[in-house]
């Protein structure tokens, strides 16, 4: 049986691992460039989002260079998240020797398997270090916003983090890349079905430093990303804080959620707020908040930029990647994420999840209650809208 058609089996905890946490693109873009600089054998790349701009041109001559000195260099990138990656560029990166090749390229005759895409994000330099996050290659992630001029620490455009990874866990994220690489052109369709007891996630390890796991979705009925969430938030003792900028979860995510708030969790949401890449979406997220907030659970929006991060904090349970849990990620996209249990990094999460909450608003249940009409009746359409994508979703 061929790559393409077995089932992929979800991976085993590993132990001796090493994680660093970087937040914005003013941190993790030059440690990315200096990654590529410092290759001396194999860069390997998977992306959903590349834009042609100063980041991209950066990228650009660094892979350059480095397949100039002898390094392999592969680049799989989504082929509608990089509709933007000018042709010029791409010829570059060929005319280098830089093997380059587009996730699913979108033709009339696909149909609806066009909606199928590649969503992870992975960089892997040397088959030691592996990069996983949110980013992409565009100017709103990695290059410093000079809107503000005089500012003492300069942003991007876009709040992301980074997840940088050593030790032996390295090498199931290169198996990852590989299966990508081999099935770029011929994409699977998967299912998406809510978790059940007789598929159970794979068993959490007592808690100690070093400890990772990848998680990921992939092939057809693959819910390995879902089900490990789920079951977490299931067991949480303390606390579940999930930030996502796309709160549009499916129903067992949103049971899981409301049932631990019920009974006590400190369960927060951490969502993005006016600024948004897809307003439409952020209204129908809302359309869950009124039944959220009965339950207990406590929603922050996130006021100075665009938050972008997909992370989640469960007890000392860490999950940071691609992954944003909405239905439609799901059901169409490949995504990974790095499930980790270590003290260092948990610390580090929930630091940047607290100064995160510090520059939110807090919505709570009067404030929700007194919304003005026409705000209601926009997250009404927007609710209906999104329940008719649920519907077309079933079908396929």
């Amino acid at each position: 049986m061929t790559m393409q058609t077995k089932q992929q089996k979800p991976f085993n905890w590993r132990s001796d691992c090493q994680f660093e946490l970087l937040i914005d693109g003013t941190e993790f873009f030059p440690r990315i460039l200096q990654y590529i600089e410092q290759a001396q054998h194999h860069i390997d790349i998977e992306l959903y989002l590349v834009e042609s701009g100063k980041a991209t041109r950066r990228v650009v001559a660094a892979l350059t260079d480095a397949a100039g000195r002898g390094v392999s260099v592969r680049c799989l990138f989504d082929a509608n998240g990089a509709s933007e990656f000018v042709p010029e560029e791409r010829e570059t990166l060929r005319q280098a020797g830089v093997e380059l090749r587009f996730y699913n390229p979108l033709t009339w005759h696909n149909g609806v398997r066009n909606l199928h895409r590649d969503h992870r994000k992975l960089l892997i330099f040397d088959q030691r270090i592996a990069c996983t996050g949110g980013l992409g290659f565009t100017d709103a992630f990695c290059e410093a916003d000079d809107s503000q001029p005089g500012e003492k620490d300069p942003q991007t455009r876009w709040h992301e983090q980074m997840l940088v990874i050593t030790g032996p866990i390295t090498h199931d994220w290169q198996k990852l890349f590989e299966q990508s690489w081999q099935q770029a052109n011929r994409p699977q369709r998967k299912r998406l079905d809510s978790p059940s007891q007789k598929h159970a996630s794979v068993p959490l390890p007592d808690a100690r430093a070093g400890l990772g796991r990848v998680a990921f979705s992939a092939s057809r009925n693959n819910r390995d990303l879902l089900l490990s969430l789920v079951s977490r938030i299931r067991h949480a003792q303390s606390r579940v804080w999930l930030a996502t900028p796309y709160f549009v979860p499916p129903r067992s995510l949103r049971r899981a959620l409301t049932a631990a708030a019920r009974r006590g969790i400190d369960v927060r949401l951490q969502v993005c707020g006016n600024f948004t890449d897809l307003p439409p979406v952020r209204y129908a997220g809302q359309i869950y908040y009124a039944e959220m907030l009965r339950a207990g659970v406590r929603i922050f929006e996130y006021q100075p930029r665009f938050l972008h991060l997909k992370s989640t904090l469960i007890d000392q349970w860490v999950s940071l990647g691609s992954c944003n849990f909405d239905h439609w990620t799901l059901h169409w996209n490949l995504e990974a994420n790095q499930n980790a249990l270590d003290p260092a990094l948990s610390q580090s999460v929930q630091h940047s999840f607290e100064q995160d909450f510090s520059e939110s608003t807090e919505l709570t249940r009067q404030q929700w209650q007194q919304l003005p009409l026409n705000y209601r009746l926009t997250i009404w359409f927007w609710g209906r809208v999104k329940r008719l994508a649920d519907l077309f979703l079933s079908f396929y």
